[in-house]
């Protein structure tokens, strides 16, 4: 029973934390909650809960606010996500139902997500699981320069101008263009570096070789599904003062976002559903402040991450529910 109790006890502390941003005494537990006790009561139990680690008393004749381990508990012990109400579906519908190319769907998705949330949103584009290489060429343009292009089973085109090392003629550059496509085509992008590395061409073609293979290498990389779009990063205002130092760390992931989309890829990849990291859960010093509520979405042939980021102070039901419901439909439209 005790257990139970202090289970509420802890539930309370997190919803009036959330809601007040101030430490949480007894008397105000007892005054908002129906828990059934005394004072006396819930201060033992706070004690006990203290003692565990999963709330912490910030200074002398304060309350108590949620630790990282308390909003652990309390996210693990989330009975039910909080569904969103008929006025939030309704809004979701709204935005994404007419008809929409990828980058705007995207767009009105992070700004939607930021909004129900009051937090940073993040959406990631769309990975294509078996995207493949269908053909590359290689055109002359002038001295040493060639202009290698790389198109994915999936339509992606890529193009970079890369310097030779010598002037090739034609018959040269289509020559290594035919040695170069027998060794990537219809390889798997992320395995293109490793394809390029095969390859075996004349001493004289070896240096072009080189430049045209790091092109491929680097070329396979890039693309939509290493972009995120973000929205909402003015909410972190709010959090100034409990985000602290980390505020400056974590702006600049944010523009930086290979340590982000590293983050987010990790963080879905852990299961099917809503998955949650607090605070000194997310490895990254930038993060240590933060939780991270993420969750996969995707068609059939593609799945991406979108997540919502902000302080520990957060609202778990809603914003686990907002990101469930997101992803959920944005997963409808693209199967479609």
């Amino acid at each position: 029973m005790n257990d139970d109790r202090r289970t509420r006890v802890l539930r309370a502390i997190v919803e009036d934390y959330v809601a007040t941003n101030e430490p949480v005494g007894s008397k105000a537990l007892v005054e908002r909650h129906q828990l059934g006790v005394s004072s006396a009561t819930i201060r033992n139990d706070m004690a006990a809960l203290e003692s565990e680690g999963l709330i912490a008393q910030p200074h002398t004749s304060a309350g108590r606010v949620p630790t990282d381990k308390g909003y652990r508990r309390f996210v693990d012990r989330i009975d039910e996500v909080k569904p969103l109400s008929a006025a939030e579906k309704r809004a979701i519908a709204r935005i994404l139902e007419e008809p929409l190319d990828i980058d705007e769907m995207l767009e009105r998705t992070v700004r939607l997500l930021a909004g129900l949330t009051q937090q940073v949103a993040v959406v990631q584009y769309p990975i294509a699981r078996q995207t493949k290489v269908r053909h590359i060429e290689l055109v002359s343009i002038a001295g040493h320069r060639l202009l290698v292009v790389l198109i994915s089973d999936a339509g992606q085109v890529e193009q970079r101008l890369i310097d030779a090392g010598s002037e090739l003629t034609d018959e040269e550059v289509a020559s290594l263009r035919d040695r170069i496509s027998a060794a990537v085509h219809n390889v798997p992008m992320d395995a293109v570096k490793q394809a390029c590395e095969r390859i075996e061409v004349p001493p004289e073609h070896q240096r072009a070789a080189h430049a045209v293979a790091t092109a491929l290498a680097d070329l396979s990389q890039v693309g939509r599904q290493n972009r995120l779009v973000m929205a909402g990063t003015a909410n972190l205002a709010r959090s100034a003062r409990e985000l602290g130092a980390h505020i400056g760390p974590l702006l600049e992931a944010f523009e930086e976002q290979v340590v982000l989309l590293k983050l987010l890829t990790s963080i879905a990849a852990e299961t099917d559903e809503v998955s949650v990291r607090i605070g000194s859960e997310n490895t990254v010093e930038s993060f240590s402040s933060t939780s991270v509520v993420a969750t996969s979405y995707g068609a059939q042939d593609s799945a991406a991450s979108l997540a919502v980021l902000g302080p520990t102070r957060m609202d778990y039901p809603t914003t686990m529910a907002a990101v469930r419901a997101v992803a959920k439909y944005v997963s409808v439209i693209l199967n479609d």
